[in-house]
């Protein structure tokens, strides 16, 4: 059986799965059920001066049925006193050693740093995690993101907070810049153990058209709050992989952000994180989810042939390359299963508006569409759209070509195939 324990920056747990620094790790009964149900670790939600929390404070954006792909969240760091808070991390690490207990922290002054480290490594904190990326009230204050978009102040907090731990440090980091690289550096830069990203993305969620205020309506006003949830994830991946993939920078990674499933789970530790943190997902469903997480992966490292965690850990960075790179004369066309059309035409209409007008009601009475593949360019619109799982496939075509980049073609004048779509 594939084992499953994990090493994130020297903070080991029984499995990469960690729920994230917010509300559901925010008391000690909420990660002690978390552990119960299979969780291998928690970031305790973040620890600073407590602070007074706004009613509402959550809104969503839901997609074709579902309750929220999207989600946001104007709630601030614990409102908790810190006395009752590592009273709970103390109680909660001596009845689960072996998991992960990591703890999240917010403060100003280097001396507020110091005595707040002390004070969450004498609780029994496995390591701490830097909240650099609350995108909302904090960021006002001059915390959160404030400091994660400056890599000069990044750098010099995180080398205090080395300076004043024995346990491992993670940044989080903000996706609230143009490029996440100089930011992960930064941390690097400070002594970091590892990074975790992303955090939440600075948005609004909506507004309630009849009273004419944001939401989540907070009296007769609002403000921007943290996007988070499944919608993000594409960003999360794609930081991610970012600094994976840059040669300067080689801290373990955390990965955060729109994590639903196990499948997602995978994509993050392919992309080079060694442990996943879940929290819009568990706020939405529960606990219990991990508990297929957990089946989940551990079947598809069997499939696989991984023994160990590490062995994923990057598999798929190699393949993120730039545009330059990818090879001009590889070739696919849609092909449609006549067997699984139901002959809704939502091929049609997506090719003919939206892509390159290949796909045409069928001529012969049948109601499965034809695809004309001497104009289909393989852009996957038709494959998106259908209600149908695998009717649709985008099948390689051998054009007789070799393979011939951008810039092999600028620099070398390698031969491109012929170009569809031109009419």
């Amino acid at each position: 059986m594939a084992d499953l324990t994990t090493n994130c920056a020297g903070i080991t747990s029984p499995n990469p799965f960690w729920l994230a620094s917010a509300p559901p790790a925010n008391s000690g009964d909420q990660v002690q059920r978390a552990f119960d149900h299979g969780w291998g670790g928690a970031v305790w939600k973040t620890l600073g001066q407590p602070i007074q929390n706004v009613s509402s404070r959550f809104g969503a954006v839901g997609y074709r049925g579902t309750a929220a792909v999207g989600f946001n969240n104007i709630e601030l760091i614990t409102d908790r006193s810190l006395e009752v808070n590592f009273k709970e991390i103390y109680e909660t690490k001596k009845k689960y050693p072996k998991h992960a207990v990591v703890v999240s922290l917010m403060v100003e002054s280097r001396q507020e740093w110091k005595d707040i480290i002390k004070r969450a490594i004498d609780s029994g904190a496995d390591g701490l995690e830097l909240n650099f990326g609350c995108p909302h009230g904090m960021c006002e204050r001059g915390m959160g993101s404030a400091v994660g978009q400056e890599p000069a102040v990044n750098t010099e907090i995180t080398s205090w907070a080395v300076e004043y731990s024995t346990v491992p440090v993670l940044v989080k980091l903000t996706p609230n810049v143009g490029d996440i690289i100089p930011h992960g550096l930064a941390a690097q830069a400070g002594g970091a153990h590892g990074v975790s990203l992303i955090n939440t993305i600075k948005s609004i969620i909506g507004v309630d058209i009849d009273k004419m205020v944001l939401e989540p309506r907070v009296g007769g006003l609002s403000t921007n709050g943290g996007y988070c949830g499944a919608a993000v994830r594409p960003i999360a991946l794609h930081m991610t992989a970012a600094l994976a993939r840059n040669p300067g920078f080689n801290l373990p990674i955390s990965g955060i952000g729109g994590i639903t499933n196990w499948r997602d789970a995978v994509e993050f530790i392919l992309l080079g994180s060694s442990s996943v943190q879940v929290c819009t997902e568990v706020m939405l469903r529960g606990y219990r989810i991990v508990e297929d997480m957990i089946e989940g992966l551990s079947g598809y490292m069997n499939d696989k042939g991984f023994e160990t965690l590490d062995q994923m850990v990057g598999r798929a960075v190699p393949s993120f390359s730039e545009w330059g790179n990818l090879d001009l004369n590889y070739e696919t066309v849609a092909k449609i299963n006549p067997q699984s059309c139901i002959g809704c035409y939502k091929c049609v209409v997506a090719c003919h508006d939206g892509a390159h007008q290949c796909i045409h009601p069928a001529t012969d009475g049948s109601r499965v569409p034809v695809v004309d593949e001497s104009e289909c360019v393989g852009c996957n619109l038709c494959q998106i759209v259908c209600p149908v799982p695998d009717c649709i496939s985008m099948v390689e075509v051998d054009n007789g070509y070799s393979p011939a980049t951008w810039n092999d073609h600028v620099n070398d004048g390698a031969t491109l195939r012929p170009k569809k779509g031109a009419h």
